[in-house]
């Protein structure tokens, strides 16, 4: 009897202590399983998304060896200038009510100067004694929203007087005219500092050109760490903006040198672009690249079919990752009149220093002006309203490509597949094509103690 009083209760012990066992198996499991999925999860933010947040894992990785911290993060201003985004978004939502090419402007923009050395602003200085200026290089002749810049960046000196950087402002006022445009939001790490160099040689000879073959793009964005899905996501940035004729006139008459049209393009759309840009025999350089051009029609302009991007209160606005939350306090917006020929103005006066900001270089009469060098194409001919990317890749498939480099991506087998796939899913395109201009914002930026805090974004200060 006893004994049997012994054996219940070592088994009752040992059962006890195989349930602990099997508790702590269960828990050193568990842990496994966590760092595994923290290894999982580091390995899809730098692999399968591009790296959207690198600098998350490297400022990590960098104090743990005892290298300085990087400062590029999300929300970098908000204790600094927590007004700046807000800022940015109001001044572009107003701008896009009355000049609906303002989004095509600043995204041509931001990817001018992040694809040249990277976002650092240095597509915005003038030439000086000592410095050439990136926008007398032939690519960049008709690049506008160097006056919204202004706008903006005189309203944030207002608020919070050196502390933003012009560098920040270009890719941000860039998102934000995306969206006012139906395109995705995504979210952007900042503290972006402004370089001290412009680099003139590089911005004519290494953008994109509108006259490349498929391998010659390829390569071009493959200089800068793009693949092959990345470069189709991204060139579906052409879905909104004015493409002038000259930079596919050839196409249209003289292909090749042959004195007939490319035949890829399809009849009954040679002709419709045929009877907006008439053969004038103009000459196109292959350095010059209409990436993401935005020029704003004269009010005499020919068929409104052909005519910019119309703001559409109705107009979707998709976004990936939700819509940004508003800071506490706005900043004094400059008023925009709603006026047939709208004109941007400031309101206040900027109380950093004398020197700190001057009138806009460029004021908006003057891009009507500027924009007045022939014809051209509304890139997204179907009429405002279709979804940001759709009439894009479903012209390619077509043949209704407008540039020759874009048409070319019909041509190879991958980026093929990806036009395909953007064309019949355009929730998988605005993902992508969020991705890539998060990667795209985030080229070769200055940090910490590199570069500076312009006061005045069109030179160094």
């Amino acid at each position: 009897m006893v004994n049997s009083i012994f054996e219940a209760a070592n088994m009752r012990k040992l059962s006890l202590l195989i349930f602990v066992l099997c508790i702590l198996i269960s828990l050193k499991n568990q842990n496994a399983e966590t760092k595994k999925g923290l290894s999982s999860i580091a390995e899809y933010w730098s692999s399968s998304s591009w790296d959207l947040y690198p600098s998350m894992f490297l400022s990590m990785e960098e104090e743990e060896e005892g290298h300085p911290q990087r400062s590029l993060e999300y929300d970098f201003y908000r204790v600094s200038c927590p007004q700046a985004e807000k800022i940015i978004r109001e001044v572009i939502r107003k701008t896009y009510k009355v000049r609906s090419s303002v989004a095509a402007e600043l995204l041509r923009l931001a990817f001018h100067d992040c694809f040249v050395e990277g976002c650092d602003a240095s597509v915005l200085l003038d030439a000086a004694e000592d410095l050439k200026s990136e926008k007398d290089s032939t690519p960049n002749e008709n690049l506008k929203g160097f006056d919204i810049i202004d706008i903006i960046k005189s309203q944030v000196e207002e608020v919070c007087p050196g502390v933003v950087s012009c560098a920040d402002i270009v890719v941000l006022a860039a998102r934000e005219g995306i969206v006012q445009a139906g395109g995705p939001f995504y979210p952007l790490l900042t503290g972006r500092r402004d370089g001290f160099r412009s680099f003139p040689d590089i911005a004519t000879y290494e953008l994109p050109s509108p006259l490349a073959d498929l391998s010659e793009t390829l390569a071009s964005f493959a200089s800068r760490g793009f693949d092959e899905r990345e470069t189709v996501s991204l060139l579906g940035a052409h879905s909104i903006g004015m493409i002038h004729c000259k930079f596919f006139e050839n196409r249209l008459y003289n292909f090749g040198g042959t004195n007939k049209p490319d035949p890829s393009l399809d009849p009954q759309f040679l002709n419709q672009i045929r009877s907006r840009c008439n053969n004038s025999n103009v000459s196109v350089t292959p350095a010059a690249s209409p990436f993401f051009d935005a020029s704003v029609p004269s009010s005499s302009a020919p068929p409104a079919s052909f005519d910019i991007l119309e703001s559409s209160s109705t107009a979707a606005s998709p976004s990936c990752n939700g819509s940004p939350s508003s800071s506490e306090k706005p900043g004094r917006m400059g008023e925009i009149s709603s006026s047939s020929a709208p004109s941007l103005s400031f309101q206040g006066s900027v109380s950093s220093s004398p020197t700190s900001f001057t009138k806009p270089s460029v004021s908006y009469e003057g891009s009507l002006q500027s924009s007045l060098e022939g014809p051209g194409i509304n890139m997204a001919y179907e009429g405002p309203g279709i979804d940001f990317g759709s009439v894009y890749y479903h012209s390619l498939l077509q043949g209704r490509g407008i540039l020759y480099s874009d048409q070319q991506l019909m041509s190879g087998e991958e980026t093929g597949i990806w036009v395909k796939a953007y064309a019949s899913d355009v929730s998988l395109f605005l993902r992508d094509f969020a991705q890539a201009m998060m990667k795209l914002s985030d080229l070769h930026v200055l940090t910490g103690s590199a570069g500076q805090v312009r006061l005045n974004c069109s030179r160094v200060a």
